[in-house]
């Protein structure tokens, strides 16, 4: 029997061209035909918030089984004990702190983890682990993102892409953020926990919605559920055969690799019961350049293809521009080319935003930005030293230059943002806040069940 499937659920609960730059910046000066009033709306970051949220004090978001209540009925002694009997790692997040303590929660989880078995051969694959979960679907409170439910089939990453703001996720488990494509951790008996998990806590009328409209599950936020380990493992599969078993989902999902399209029959299931709506991100059409950017993720114009056969296949399906990395992907009519190859490919839809740069990610980013492009190192340093943002000016100008792509292209607005949000405002179409969906991330990430 498969370490990662079993019948039922586990006994607990359930290449770049000189452009030159617009002056007083190294980066290229975007359209400005649209109103900014237009494409502005919520681009400030919240008040004091900086790069990294994990030094803030924030909510867990825990599920049906596993209150705050029952957490803090957890006695001294227990937690203790915990502590004395339990595993240990010298953690390369912070060594001189954190060397020989016990852990507990995630990381005891995660240390306990057992090796899952890989036909894979390669010296430079990851290593897999299988990790044992109470629950597969996490629940999102937060206003500022369009969705209330998250599925992440995997914890960590192999495309390895030098930008990502998910790899923060894996210092919840004592592990460094550089190790996200290195350790993969598998969901163990995903199928079984999300169909309880729906059972349990999905509502089909959503309080946001004043009852009229499904909550919104949206698959892939923290993990490309479609990564090379879904070709051994197919949890995300396991989670699309009961999500099709349902009528009057609201689901999305959200991927760089064209493996997807290995599941068309199941999504075609889904989308003829419920609301579904693809995401294929594309973040640009060089193949050196995403090659750099992106390593073991799909080329380009394999995953424009995907776009297609999906469109083909009668599935809505768009393309997602997410990250716009300033001096690197912005250049002019770079975006723009995106935009065209996807609707040629049937995308319905097109949105893009500005690179988000979390601690753990900089110490990843800032070394490749050294080695690759220098020249931009100082620009950075200034940008994003005291905080996660690009400036709010390069922000807006991005936005403008987006609604004026979706306007020429006539891209639609992603359907499940349609629905979740009923007041006017461009910026909302373009993308979440990233640092919302960072803050929905850490929630789910300190969670022992997820």
């Amino acid at each position: 029997m498969s370490p990662v499937h079993s019948p039922t659920a586990p006994g607990f609960r359930i290449q770049r061209r000189h452009v030159s730059p617009t002056p007083g910046t190294l980066f290229p000066e975007c359209p400005d035909d649209l109103s900014p009033k237009q494409a502005a709306c919520n681009l400030a970051p919240v008040e004091g918030q900086r790069g990294s949220i994990s030094d803030r004090q924030t909510p867990d978001c825990p599920p049906a089984s596993f209150s705050s209540a029952t957490a803090q009925r957890s006695t001294a002694r227990e937690r203790t004990q915990d502590r004395l009997n339990g595993p240990v790692r010298n953690s390369a997040v912070n060594p001189s702190e954190r060397a020989h303590t016990r852990l507990v929660g995630i990381p005891r989880l995660a240390a306990t983890s057992p090796p899952a078995e890989t036909k894979r051969k390669s010296a430079e694959r990851p290593e897999y682990f299988v990790l044992p979960v109470k629950s597969i679907l996490n629940r999102c409170d937060s206003k500022r993102v369009p969705f209330e439910w998250t599925i992440n089939p995997y914890r960590g990453c192999e495309f390895a892409c030098k930008y990502c703001y998910a790899r923060y996720t894996h210092e919840y488990m004592e592990l460094d953020g550089g190790e996200f494509e290195k350790k993969i951790y598998v969901k163990k008996d995903a199928g079984p926990l999300l169909a309880g998990d729906v059972a349990r806590k999905y509502s089909y009328a959503s309080e946001a919605s004043g009852g009229t409209r499904a909550e919104h599950i949206a698959i892939g936020t923290a993990t490309d559920p479609y990564q090379p380990a879904e070709r051994e493992y197919g949890v995300t599969r396991a989670c699309l055969e009961e999500l099709a078993k349902k009528e009057g989902l609201s689901v999305s999902i959200i991927t760089k690799s064209d493996q997807i399209v290995r599941d068309i029959d199941v999504l075609q299931r889904i989308a003829a019961r419920s609301n579904l709506a693809i995401d294929i991100t594309i973040t640009t059409l060089r193949t050196r350049l995403a090659r750099m950017l992106e390593p073991r993720a799909p080329r380009p114009d394999l995953r424009l293809a995907a776009v297609k056969q999906l469109s083909d296949a009668g599935l809505a399906v768009g393309v997602s521009a997410s990250p716009l990395i300033p001096g690197i992907t912005d250049r002019e009519g770079d975006l723009e080319a995106v935009a065209a190859a996807g609707k040629e490919a049937g995308a319905q839809w097109f949105f893009s935003g500005v690179l988000f740069l979390m601690p753990s990610s900089a110490k990843q980013f800032f070394p490749f930005l050294r080695a690759k492009f220098p020249r931009l190192v100082q620009q950075y340093e200034k940008w994003f030293g005291k905080n996660g943002y690009a400036p709010e000016e390069y922000r807006r100008e991005v936005a403008e230059r987006v609604a004026k792509i979706r306007q020429t292209y006539g891209f639609r607005s992603r359907p499940w943002v349609e629905k979740k949000h009923t007041t006017p405002c461009t910026q909302l179409s373009l993308g979440w806040d990233a640092a919302a969906l960072a803050n929905e991330i850490e929630r789910n990430a300190r969670q022992p069940e997820t």
